[in-house]
């Protein structure tokens, strides 16, 4: 039987890239979306067509009562699951960090911090040995930008990757003995919706290969840390940054 996975922010980017290689992986897939219903519904369309099942649920991460429907509605839909790729997320405003609003820091750390924590907390709630579960996977995508702080530009998409870090590394240590194993894939630059092409020309040359990533290359590492391959991984941040520190 396939197992079921659950990919936030996946009607897009590194997050739909990742639920196309799951399907192709074997596993049905969840495809949450925050807004663009045609895209999750292209998603799904895509995944069906491999023979996989597919689900398209709409939620914002950062809203505790729509993350809750969601991992119902998943459940009812497809069934109990087995692992949760986090890719919902947004970069917020550009510029220094005095220029900032409260506004903005709410919006950005609701999204990229509480709605990865809520996230989390509910599949442990599902998958974990203590809980009744039978275990599982969780993959929290988070950033380069947590190593460099991006200073100038986006410092506060910064901090909240590099909580995110830390989610991953306490998460992965409490859980991991009820069959759970949480890890994280660390993108360096890559080419989504989310880049634009002032940023990435600025970029380029800052990049050991010399290129931004694809989406599927940063799906490929997620793919694998939720696979059974890599069953005594816990805890681990793979980067994907073309060489870059």
């Amino acid at each position: 039987m396939a197992k079921i996975a659950l990919v936030t922010g996946g009607s897009r980017g590194i997050g739909a890239a990742t639920c196309r290689l799951l399907a192709r992986d074997g596993w049905d897939v969840a495809v949450n979306y925050r807004a663009d219903a045609e895209a999750a519904a292209a998603v799904v369309r895509e995944i069906e067509a491999t023979g996989r099942r597919a689900l398209a649920v709409k939620a914002d991460v950062a809203d505790e009562a729509a993350v809750l429907a969601m991992f119902e509605t998943v459940t009812r839909d497809l069934g109990p699951i087995d692992g949760l790729v986090n890719s919902a997320g947004i970069i917020g405003p550009v510029g220094r960090l005095e220029a900032l609003s409260r506004a903005d820091i709410d919006r950005v750390l609701a999204t990229n911090v509480v709605g990865c924590i809520l996230t989390c907390r509910e599949a442990v709630k599902r998958m974990s040995t203590e809980h009744g579960g039978k275990g599982g996977s969780i993959v929290n995508v988070s950033s380069g930008s947590a190593y460099i702080g991006n200073p100038g530009k986006q410092v506060l998409y910064a901090i909240s990757k590099g909580a995110v870090n830390s989610l991953h590394i306490g998460l992965s240590q409490e859980v991991a003995g009820e069959g759970i194993r949480v890890n994280a894939v660390s993108p360096g630059m890559t080419a989504t919706d989310m880049v634009s092409d002032e940023a990435a020309a600025a970029n380029r040359a800052n990049i050991p290969m010399g290129r931004l990533g694809t989406p599927e290359e940063i799906a490929e590492a997620i793919v694998w840390l939720m696979s059974d391959r890599a069953g005594y991984t816990a805890g681990a941040n793979i980067r994907v940054a073309g060489g870059r520190p």
